[in-house]
């Protein structure tokens, strides 16, 4: 096997329980293509599909159960129906030679009554709310609510809701899950300073209080589907949807440090602008790292992806935007074949159009085939 120091983005690697073809990595990125109770769409299949020759896809963020939506036709993972969705998922995926993570994001404080199945507010740390407007299911926007804060007996729901999500995602055929623990979502919400304001034993009195959820939460998913099949993201000090994280060195470093020895199959790490988190982080981890580096930046290319790799900060690279107009990312990685700019209009809504249309490499094309040292 290539170790990173010289492995570049076309070279194979072993993640978790996974032989991946190639180190680029397709982001999780929302696109709203859901029915209104949460199941995919059929064009999911075909958008998934045509993505297979990345070495590992990460779904859109999946809530693991309605107290967790956060958006009104983004997918869910908590009934058969949706496990039937996803299934058509999977298994498109898999026909086309590829390999796909799900992605449970549990929105937290994220939401708004109008958005959710329940039409209940949602529930996060505390009652802090989110920065508003937000937008509405009729097209519109309203205000922000102020959530409720979550009881313990709803932490621990949540942390058994993820777990039976998890079972759901292998079941339909998933090869492996990631918790969303970045970008404003619970697992963020509890670590950020401005959002978990509890006196209890899950809030900031002390260090270890902070980390007890999201410890509790990626513990009992690991020992219920193996850690070799569980992955977290995390985007330390990322300001999005009003985070605040004055110094998240130390509460970082900390949760690492009580996680690294579970031997989950990877880490999903997004880099920011003000705290160098591949850079502070990677030392502290002794599994496989994926970095993502354009988040809140321009988006991630070949060169800088490359560029990742050459400096040890990650062992793949996750890529967003480019994957949205570029189904043959790697292939065209391959042939330094110039890259199709994403067209805004359509990147959500129910429709095939900025979807599944993104051209492809024509046939015949010359691709430069993918090292395998």
């Amino acid at each position: 096997m290539t170790t990173t120091a010289t492995a570049s983005l076309l070279t194979p690697y072993r993640l978790g329980a996974l032989d991946l073809p190639n180190r680029v990595v397709m982001a999780p990125m929302t696109r709203y293509r859901a029915t209104e109770d949460g199941t995919p769409l059929p064009v999911v299949a075909e958008y998934y599909a045509q993505r297979a020759s990345a070495g590992l896809i990460v779904t859109e963020g999946i809530w693991p159960s309605r107290q967790g939506q956060s958006g009104w036709r983004l997918p869910g993972l908590e009934t058969p129906a949706h496990a039937a969705g996803w299934r058509a998922v999977t298994g498109a995926v898999h026909a086309a030679g590829g390999r796909i993570a799900a992605q449970l994001m549990h929105g937290g404080r994220q939401g708004h009554p109008l958005n959710r199945l329940l039409g209940d507010v949602p529930a996060g740390p505390s009652a802090v709310p989110a920065p508003g407007p937000v937008h509405v299911k009729d097209g519109g926007k309203a205000e922000a609510v102020t959530p409720r804060a979550m009881t313990r007996e709803e932490i621990r729901r949540t942390v058994a809701d993820h777990v039976d999500s998890a079972r759901l995602a292998l079941a339909a055929g998933f090869d492996a899950v990631e918790l969303h623990g970045a970008n404003s979502y619970l697992i963020h919400q509890f670590l950020a300073d401005n959002t978990n304001l509890r006196t209890d034993e899950y809030g900031p009195r002390t260090l270890a209080d902070r980390l007890r959820f999201p410890i509790e939460l990626v513990t009992a998913v690991a020992e219920a589907i193996g850690p070799d099949r569980l992955g977290l993201r995390l985007s330390p000090g990322n300001p999005q949807f009003g985070m605040d994280e004055a110094d998240p060195a130390p509460v970082y470093r900390a949760l690492l440090a009580e996680l690294d020895g579970l031997g989950l199959a990877y880490l999903h790490l997004t880099d920011n602008d003000d705290y160098p988190a591949l850079a502070d982080l990677r030392p502290r981890w002794s599994g496989p790292l994926i970095g993502n580096v354009g988040e809140n930046r321009a988006a991630t290319d070949r060169e800088r992806g490359e560029a990742v790799l050459a400096a040890g900060l990650a062992d793949l690279v996750s890529y967003g935007r480019a994957f949205i107009a570029n189904p043959d990312l790697p292939e065209r990685f391959a042939a330094n074949a110039p890259l199709t700019p994403v067209d805004p209009t359509h990147l959500y809504g129910q429709e095939a159009t900025g979807y599944t249309d993104y051209p492809r490499l024509p046939a015949g094309h010359p691709a430069v085939r993918p090292t395998t040292s």
